[in-house]
């Protein structure tokens, strides 16, 4: 959501903006629709002050006995009232056309975000840790012995369809210690505050964080108007929703593990194989509400927060500021930090961190009350995983591979785990 004083103050500047997105000229069809909402409500009250000085001047025709007066001006009364109403509900249409149109809009990339077309445009900023030199061809994650009676495929295609997994035994216990030790570095360590949210969220919370108008096709809605959460971003951002905070309670530092739901629309034939890419999947989500002046900084400490969980494991990665073709619809600037999967000889994306700025408190009105007084301003938003659990499995698995099937697991991971340093190849814990 953008402010339309803004546009009308800087066309130029917003177009501009714009442009490094891929859209040229929107500040024309912006403001146009402004300008026809303004006439109508400039012409509403304009009818409405003749209306109310002919209502002033009724009493008098009639106490004079000008009957050809009175009923001229009560003829005139009514007229204006239709027009009023008329008018009023031209300016509401205009208003929601506005809205509409600001809603389909995405943010602005921030000044320091490098342009490009696509993620082959992004630009590493870090690297961290060596991948490890295998003596032998390292395999991906639902190749391993280790895994093959913990991670069922086909008992899962059987329950719900493609992309979705079974865990079992050793495997089902990683997944749920690497949730629990993700959990307890953010609180502990970075001190996050630990938040239980539902999964079913209502319409205007989607529409809130910017997952709505756009983007409904990747998400799930049931038939009562629910819609199951892509991330935990959108009920934790959503907590101020229509919110006046006081400043002094900022910054606002959230985690959550849930469950998480993507229809994964237009993602056909992408990584159709193991855990990688699924409907359902699991994440431990960073959401941080901030004054302004301090959202850039806390961009960065986010990005820190999420790089401490690879590292506390020992699993390489690397980390990329998206260039604007591959920037998110609602983010400002975008860092991701991509593990390194020896199974598939790449970094991929474990995590995201993002910095909105106050697009997505304008389309939730969420405001601090500043501490030396005066208007209300709008919040900054920012969300991060911390990480996604099943891509930390498939990368714990894939690293700590060994010839025999059997996998190593990260020291971080033992006390969470009775003491267990491994998965045997015939899948037990050991």
């Amino acid at each position: 959501m953008h402010d339309i004083k803004m546009i009308r103050e800087n066309p130029a500047a917003f177009d501009a903006a714009m442009a490094r997105r891929g859209l040229s000229g929107i500040s024309k069809a912006v403001l146009a629709i402004d300008s026809e909402r303004r006439a109508a409500i400039a012409k509403a009250e304009a009818a409405l002050t003749e209306r109310n000085a002919a209502s002033k001047q009724v009493g008098a025709a009639k106490a004079s006995g000008d009957e050809a007066e009175f009923e001229r001006l009560r003829a005139l009364v009514g007229e204006k009232k239709a027009e009023i109403a008329a008018l009023e509900e031209e300016a509401k249409a205009k208003d929601a056309e506005l809205r509409e149109m600001l809603m389909g809009l995405p943010n602005l990339p921030a000044g320091d975000v490098p342009d490009g077309a696509d993620e082959d445009d992004n630009v590493e900023i870090k690297r961290w840790g060596t991948p490890r030199n295998f003596s032998f061809t390292p395999k991906e994650h639902y190749e391993l012995a280790a895994v093959q009676d913990g991670m069922d495929f086909e008992t899962a295609a059987k329950l719900s369809g493609s992309r979705f997994v079974v865990m079992s035994g050793a495997v089902a216990r990683v997944h749920r210690a690497l949730s629990q030790f993700m959990l307890d570095l953010h609180i502990d360590k970075h001190g996050l505050l630990e938040t239980n949210v539902p999964v079913l969220v209502r319409e205007e919370m989607m529409y809130g964080t910017g997952q709505l108008p756009k983007f409904g096709e990747d998400s799930y809605k049931t038939t009562d108007g629910w819609w199951l959460i892509p991330t935990a971003e959108v009920p934790l951002t959503n907590i101020v929703n229509g919110e006046v905070i006081e400043e002094s309670t900022l910054p606002r530092r959230h985690v959550a593990h849930t469950l998480c739901f993507r229809s994964e629309a237009g993602s056909a034939g992408r990584d159709t194989s193991g855990m990688l890419r699924q409907h359902q999947f699991e994440k431990v989500e960073m959401v941080s509400v901030t004054h302004p002046d301090d959202s850039a900084a806390e961009h960065d400490a986010m990005t820190r927060r999420a790089e401490a969980v690879l590292e506390a494991l020992d699993l390489p990665y690397r980390t990329v500021v998206l260039c604007t073709g591959d920037l998110g619809f609602g983010m400002k600037k975008t860092h991701d930090i991509e593990v390194w999967l020896p199974g598939q000889n790449m970094y991929r994306e474990i995590s995201s961190v993002s910095v909105a700025g106050d697009f997505q408190a304008r389309r939730m009105n969420a405001r601090f009350k500043p501490a030396g007084g005066g208007k209300p301003e709008f919040v900054h938003t920012l969300n991060g995983s911390g990480v996604a659990v099943g891509r930390c499995l498939i990368a714990v698995l894939e690293n700590g591979q060994n010839e025999d099937g059997s996998v190593t697991l990260p020291a971080a991971l033992h006390p969470y785990l009775g003491g267990k340093t491994g998965i045997s190849a015939e899948g037990k814990l050991q």
